[in-house]
């Protein structure tokens, strides 16, 4: 037993948590910790809740998951591909951070916007990296400690930029707004992505060959092509066409429509670039097309309702998730007490869920792990409609979210094991990228009306809807279980 613990003290194991660490340490600062600075501002939840489609950076890292696959950077790339997009995101990010930490909700909304965007991009791009060198670190026997260190980075991470950050909050200034407090939190928490660049300097390339290396040239108009098909795509999504209506259902299909046409314009202006033979069409179609079809013609019939899982998974907790810092509020408790029920033992809680959920994926089959994560994920949100109905109690509060953070810890891993098993070698950072930005897009997208949803439904049936909106997840999983699915040759 202490020598199965041993490997997770390894130093590869040991430099992927400080690279996790880096990973999750952004995620706070642009959703919770952020959704309790612009409350305490006094900005209105549907406004706040919109700050959560920041979170699409991650839904669509896909876009420029090529572009960090197959660009080499000038100089700092001789210490190796992997390590030197490492260090350039990870210092990108502790500058985004730096500018957000001079930003005011209150007189300059636009310029909160912008850094937030900037920390959220340039965090989705280090996932890419991080995830690919993950997976090419070490053969698929070896990922579990990596991948359990990993979490375990993240989540520590999570507890420093989430709970930190809001004692940090009510050490300098207590209750009342201050931007100062802010400014100053921020800037604090920016200095720990100093983990993740020593984690990288001490870290060791990756063994594998890229085997679609490109010359200079063709990296330059690659990557020109790639960053003018994103630039269309939201040159598009900014200008399409604003129609008022106060039917919420049409609201939201037409965001839908605006963002599925966003990125269809993307892939038109990709395929023009191949037509006047800038991009060239061989390897556009090798960098673009084949990590798709690699995957259709692995999993065939199938294929639909695996993507279907991925993009569903984490819908009950996601959308119940944005809401969380802004229900504690509005319930009546003090950042104090969230800061260390939410932020700290509800993260700890989540390091132990994600243990258990990695050990229950090895011990038992994949699909088994997905479904009592999906089933407690799901399950766990009625406690909050219980918590929501009830007068304002710690006791209550910390045993809810110690069980809400169990289950999502649990079906975290199990989901990380799942993705993983999906990845072909070949492909690895495209892929990874997909499948992760798939499994954020409808759930983001429905989470940035989640404000709108309790204004309508109000607290105890929000949660409850949030439940119902696992329950398909369920079900598929059932049916992919029941299929025997069988892993084609990779």
């Amino acid at each position: 037993m202490i020598k199965e613990l041993n490997i997770f003290l390894k130093k590869e194991n040991i430099i992927m948590g400080g690279l996790g660490f880096s990973a999750g340490l952004p995620i706070m600062l642009v959703f919770s910790t952020l959704s309790v600075w612009l409350i305490t501002a006094g900005i209105d939840r549907s406004t706040v809740t919109l700050f959560s489609w920041a979170g699409f950076a991650y839904s669509f890292k896909f876009l420029w998951s090529p572009i960090v696959d197959k660009f080499q950077i000038p100089i700092l790339g001789k210490i190796g591909h992997r390590k030197s997009w490492l260090l350039t995101t990870q210092l990108l990010i502790f500058f985004s951070i730096i500018l957000a930490s001079y930003s005011n909700p209150q007189s300059g909304l636009k310029f909160m916007v912008l850094s937030i965007v900037l920390i959220a991009f340039f965090s989705a791009t280090q996932d890419i990296v991080i995830d690919a060198f993950r997976i090419e670190s070490a053969p698929e026997k070896k990922q579990g400690p990596l991948s359990s260190m990993y979490l375990a980075g993240y989540r520590v991470a999570m507890i420093v930029s989430g709970a930190g950050s809001l004692w940090l909050a009510a050490i300098f200034g207590g209750e009342s707004y201050q931007q100062n407090v802010w400014k100053h939190v921020y800037q604090i928490i920016s200095l720990f992505m100093g983990i993740g660049l020593i984690s990288t300097i001490f870290a060791k390339e990756p063994n594998t060959k890229n085997q679609n290396k490109i010359g200079k040239i063709s990296q330059v108009k690659f990557t020109i092509s790639t960053l003018f098909s994103v630039i269309i795509f939201f040159v598009v999504f900014l200008n399409f066409p604003i129609i008022d209506n106060s039917n919420y259902l049409f609201t939201f299909l037409f965001s839908l429509t605006k963002i599925l046409f966003s990125f269809v314009s993307s892939l038109i202006t990709l395929y023009i670039l191949e037509k006047i033979k800038f991009l060239p069409k061989k390897k556009s179609r090798e960098i673009f097309i084949e990590p798709i079809t690699n995957f259709f013609k692995r999993y065939r019939k199938i294929a639909i309702i695996i993507l279907l899982l991925i993009g569903l998974y984490r819908i009950a907790d996601v959308v119940m998730g944005v809401m969380a810092n802004i229900f504690y509020l509005e319930k009546g408790y003090e950042i104090k007490n969230i800061a260390t029920f939410s932020k700290f033992f509800g993260l700890i809680a989540t390091i132990c869920g994600g243990f258990l959920g990695g050990f229950c994926a090895m011990k038992f089959s994949t699909y088994k792990s997905l479904l009592i994560g999906a089933i407690a994920a799901s399950s766990t949100n009625l406690l909050f409609a219980l918590l929501a109905i009830i007068d304002k109690n710690l006791v209550y509060l910390a045993t809810i979210i110690i069980a809400d953070n169990l289950a999502s810890g649990f079906a975290g891993a199990s989901f990380v094991v799942y993705l993983s098993s999906l990845t072909s070698i070949k492909f690895t950072a495209t892929q990874y990228a997909l499948f992760t930005s798939l499994m954020l897009f409808i759930p983001k997208l429905i989470a940035g009306y989640s404000g709108t949803i309790v204004d309508i439904l109000n607290y105890p049936l929000f949660f409850i809807f949030t439940a119902i909106l696992g329950l398909p997840v369920i079900f598929i999983i059932i049916y992919l279980n029941s299929v025997k699915l069988k892993f084609y040759t990779k």
